[in-house]
């Protein structure tokens, strides 16, 4: 989600002193060590791979063909085909009284390298399958018989109860795409954007890079994919994220709404138990095509660390507590006793002693979470302070399993003021009061003194599907399952055999305060720029999108294009965010929204002189066009992170390319992604609207630019969340919001005058309205701003 920003300041990371030391080392040595890590992420998952290694045989059908072979050996037949006596000859002779040991210890052998080639080849086959994706680039709607035949032989070789971590060998590796083809595309993008005398002066770049530096850098980009498990992510990890020296707050994090708290921790620790165990199923797009699952093993117990010129992900294996903070005091709340985890009550119970605890803060503890928002290279010196004088303190709060503040005021929505309610309650989970976060864990629970609660996610070690699947998972688990008493506390009784939860204790060096103070200015500086606005759209939704026949993604993004041209009067690179979990260890891929057909359709928008028709036969056009760099982007064939890839491998080799460098100085002044629901199954989001996360949000990722999320709520609502910074004169994340609405009541509007138009030419009856006809709106006009329940 909040990508953009850190795409966009990644390069100054390369271009210090530091970078330049640690890119001089040879590109095969760089290349040859990416694979050296991604075999060693294989190993520390062999666990795992013992688990679900033999996917899609188990363990049980060895055992069942030992037994056969065993078998048909008592009937004097031989499977082998004398390889059994060959194995025989080859094993000690232990006398003859062992003789029918042997004969049974050549049947295992026999049996386990039997076994083994038939699993290896049933994950090729199953991988071969995996590369398909023919079924992506069809279009909406349609099936062919080539891919129903995938479909069920997809399902065949799939087994029939796969685990989450089951189809991880299967994956195919993400393809290098062409980079005449990338360059193209990228040329297509700008086009819109650019005048035509800087189109052609990119062009020529574009021209003079493929003569001269292309097929290098593409050479080297396809040995990385041969020999890493995928050519782009881990330096997509590294340098967009790792390397960035900016503060975490805002920039890189991200925040997620909920309604609830009291049984919030007990149930993501049950998360954590079936994630442990694999019990979480994997994703499954059309319910066959599995989704990358890798980044779901650092959701738990892992921490950013800062470094002074590049940070690194620590994840230990377990935790077992979880780091509180109240009123500037950080405690250590164990979650398990010997007979397992705590109950939603007994944690409360810990949770309410650290409420009425009386004791004071120490000399500036209470701002002291105030570094992990400062700039990297400076908290990363003062930890080295830290780690020496309160070790254990930072070791208490960096390995716990995930990080609580316990906020002392209210937030989210009110009755009495709804839509500054909202935009207060994003305000607060995206930024808080910049000492209240320890922001560099993977992600802190925020709850507020109303029952409210929210998460602020670290944005490193995964991609927002990730937090959004176990925040769903929560969600259900805390209102269905574990739900509360009557007297509104947790269901159970209380502990009191539970020790005291532990107050950590800082013992700060003089020559940090200073740096505290700074570190708190620099957040609170921060925290006060950034503008948010959070506003549920609740004339329609998904449901009547999809009753045209169409894309609920690509129309909100169509009416955002509309909704900035109205609101800057110009048109922007548009950064879009999508996944490339179709691929081994694939993480995001950059939809550009952007694109000529979308400003055709926005131009005849704000043409008077345009009719819906017209208006909504480009519309069609510009949907389709969305569509389309959509599925490329999914399938591998994207334009930014190949161009990304071949910017850090011109780094390495010292090569200057003026259209590399063109490229990574764009400014998205318009970064949009969409939170999906994945989860549908677990309850009824129609008869528990309430229980229905509201979705997240993100800063901006240009000083003068803005951020939008949005998620589809049900059928029948959209709910928006936007950023901008107040510093900006260019921007307002009211007005845009207001932009947003009306464009999509513009955009719906074209739709309902051509059903009409149709109806009339079939020489019905038009005066009739359906049951999802929206309040009358044409084109330009402007509808009130409404608000619904979260």
């Amino acid at each position: 989600m909040a990508e953009a920003h850190q795409a966009v300041g990644f390069r100054p990371s390369l271009t210090s002193d530091a970078g330049e030391v640690e890119l001089s080392a040879p590109m095969l040595q760089e290349i040859y060590l990416s694979g050296l890590r991604s075999w060693k992420r294989h190993l520390s998952r062999f666990w795992n791979d013992f688990l679900t290694g033999v996917f899609p045989a188990s363990p049980l059908s060895w055992l069942f063909l030992f037994s056969a072979i065993q078998l048909a050996w008592f009937l004097q037949l031989d499977p082998s085909l004398g390889l059994m006596e060959k194995i025989k000859e080859l094993l000690p002779d232990w006398g003859g009284q062992h003789h029918r040991l042997r004969g049974v210890l050549a049947a295992a052998l026999f049996a386990s390298c039997l076994w083994g080639a038939l699993i290896f080849t049933l994950h090729v086959a199953l991988r071969l399958l995996l590369s398909y994706h023919g079924w992506l680039l069809q279009p909406h709607g349609a099936t062919s018989s080539r891919t129903k035949t995938w479909l069920a032989l997809v399902r065949i070789f799939s087994g029939r109860h796969p685990m989450l971590f089951s189809y991880q060998r299967s994956l195919p590796r993400q393809p290098v795409p062409s980079v005449q083809d990338t360059v193209r595309k990228y040329l297509e993008s700008v086009r819109p954007v650019l005048s035509d005398e800087d189109f052609d002066w990119t062009a020529a770049l574009a021209r003079e890079f493929l003569r001269l530096q292309a097929s290098l850098l593409q050479w080297y980009l396809q040995l990385k994919s041969w020999w890493a498990s995928n050519y782009v992510s881990d330096w997509w990890e590294e340098f967009v994220y790792l390397r960035s020296r900016n503060s975490l707050m805002v920039n890189s994090n991200y925040y997620m709404m909920a309604a609830r708290a009291g049984n919030a921790v007990h149930a993501l620790l049950l998360y954590r138990h079936r994630l442990n165990r694999q019990e979480i199923l994997p994703t499954l797009l059309m319910g066959m095509r599995p989704l990358c699952s890798a980044q779901y093993e650092k959701i738990f117990n892992t921490t950013r660390i800062p470094g002074v010129h590049k940070d690194h992900i620590r994840h230990l294996r377990d935790s077992r507590h979880v780091a509180v903070f109240h009123q500037g005091r950080f405690f250590r709340v164990g979650t398990h006793t010997q007979s397992g985890l705590l109950s939603p009550r007994a944690l409360e119970q810990q949770f309410q002693r650290i409420l009425d605890d009386p004791s004071p803060a120490c000399p500036h503890e209470e701002h002291l979470a105030a570094l992990t928002a400062a700039p990297r290279d400076m908290w990363a010196q003062v930890r080295r302070s830290l780690k020496t004088q309160a070790q254990e303190a930072l070791e208490a709060v960096e390995g716990a399993a995930f990080f609580v503040s316990l906020d002392s005021e209210p937030a989210g929505l009110t009755r009495e003021d709804p839509a500054a309610s909202l935009d207060a309650y994003a305000h607060a989970l995206l930024a808080g009061r910049g000492h209240d976060r320890w922001f560099d864990k993977s992600f802190s629970l925020i709850v507020f003194s109303n029952g409210k609660l929210g998460l602020s996610v670290e944005h490193s070690w995964a991609d927002c599907p990730i937090s959004g699947h176990m925040w769903e998972f929560t969600l259900a688990t805390e209102c269905f399952q574990l739900g509360y008493a009557a007297d509104g506390h947790c269901k159970g009784h209380p502990d009191l055999s539970l020790p005291q939860p532990q107050r950590l204790h800082w013992d700060l060096p003089d020559k940090i305060h200073l740096s505290i103070s700074l570190a708190l200015r620099g957040a609170k500086t921060l925290s006060g720029n950034i503008d948010c606005h959070v506003f549920p759209f609740s004339h329609f939704g998904k449901s009547f999108i999809k009753r045209w026949h169409l894309s609920s993604d690509s129309f909100v993004q169509m009416a955002l294009q509309l909704a900035y041209f109205r609101d800057r009067g110009q048109f922007c690179l548009t950064y879009e965010s999508t996944m490339t979990r179709l691929f081994l260890e694939g993480r995001t891929e950059t939809v550009r929204s952007c694109t000529r057909e979308a400003c055709n359709f926005v131009r005849a928008m704000e043409d008077k002189e345009k009719t819906d028709p017209q208006c909504l036969a480009l519309f069609r056009l510009a949907v389709d066009k969305h569509q389309a760099l959509l599925k490329a982007a999914m399938s591998g064939q994207g334009v930014d992170r190949h161009l990304f890839a071949l910017y850090i491998v011109s780094q390495f080799l010292h090569l200057q390319s003026p259209f590399l460098d063109q490229v990574h100085s764009e400014q998205w002044q318009l970064a949009t992604s969409q939170i999906p629901v994945q989860q549908i199954h677990l309850f009824d989001v129609h008869s528990y609207p309430d229980c229905v996360s509201s979705g997240g949000g993100f800063g901006p990722a240009d000083d003068h630019g803005y951020g939008v999320s949005y998620i589809f709520t049900g059928d029948d609502v959209i709910t928006f969340h936007i950023s901008s910074k107040k510093s900006s004169t260019r921007t307002d994340s009211h007005r845009l919001g207001q932009h947003i609405e009306d464009a999509l009541l513009d955009v719906a509007a074209l739709f309902q005058e051509g059903q009409r138009l149709k109806r009339r030419g079939l020489g019905e009856d038009d005066s009739g309205h359906s049951r999802d006809s929206l309040p009358c709106h044409t084109r330009g006009s402007r509808a009130p701003t409404t608000a619904t329940n979260f």
